[in-house]
């Protein structure tokens, strides 16, 4: 027998025991899995960034025994079980590979993802923007809208224009900051500001969400460096001035460059 299925059919068997035998698991219910899901999602998403590829190994694993149980709970109220699951994920992929599993072609990325966004529409969607999940993270939800509309050919025709476009939203900013009539104008304004760099993002390929945290991770690492350097040098961070801690911050940058 296939090393996986076996893999997989234990946990399985875990999952059934610890269901039944365990009080911590026989109270879970898909409301109270929900928080800890997103966690264990974002533990996998640090474990990326850092490509520390031993702790990914262990997250995935997380994220797989989450799936399960999310299974075996539905399963227990006769709604869908684990093989379901499964042979309706397998049965959207060929339909959604008709370059594969059919006769369309298609030889590129974006072909494969204009016909995709084609095929949502057939299986009932009444927008291209009905799979964007209202709970992302804002910055991740704007970069999948800009990949959903670019699908079917909503783009813009080069990054130039699109740069050009980010100057005019921070111009269009700085004038409503300058007025200073109305503080929903200067928000409005700032968001704009935000979608047209994540819309550029994707012409220089970037992804926002990775970029920004790799720069909060990197800005921690500065700013805890530049506190244990103070601290070794006996000089409180509580009563300095600005003009010592960026000393210690310059110091702290060339370190970590080092």
């Amino acid at each position: 027998m296939d090393e996986r299925l076996v893999a997989f059919q234990r946990l399985l068997d875990i999952m059934d025991d610890l269901r039944e035998k365990c009080p911590w698991d026989q109270k879970q219910t898909l409301e109270s899995l929900r928080s800890l899901t997103i966690e264990e999602t974002y533990e996998l998403a640090d474990a990326i960034i850092e490509n520390d590829l031993k702790s990914l190994e262990g997250e995935i694993g997380d994220l797989f025994l989450h799936l399960v149980f999310y299974s075996k709970i539905g399963e227990e109220k006769g709604a869908f079980n684990v093989t379901s699951v499964l042979n309706a994920i397998c049965e959207k992929l060929v339909f959604r590979h008709p370059h594969i599993y059919g006769d369309s072609v298609a030889e590129t990325e974006e072909e494969v993802k204009a016909n995709w966004e084609k095929l949502k529409l057939k299986e009932g969607r009444k927008s291209v923007l009905d799979g964007v999940p209202k709970s992302l993270p804002s910055i991740v939800k704007a970069s999948r809208i800009q990949e959903k509309v670019q699908g079917i050919g909503f783009e813009w025709d080069n990054r130039n224009d699109v740069f050009d476009k980010v100057k005019e939203e921070i111009n269009e900013l700085e004038v409503e900051i300058e007025s200073g009539l109305s503080q929903d104008r200067i928000e409005d304004e700032f968001g704009d500001v935000l979608f047209s760099l994540i819309n550029y993002a994707r012409f220089i390929n970037v992804s926002p969400d990775n970029a920004l945290t790799k720069t909060n991770m990197k800005f921690i690492k500065r700013f805890q460096l530049m506190e244990e350097l103070m601290m070794n040098d006996k000089v409180s961070i509580a009563s300095s001035d600005l003009e010592l801690m960026d000393q210690y911050w310059e110091k702290a940058k060339l370190i970590l460059r080092s």
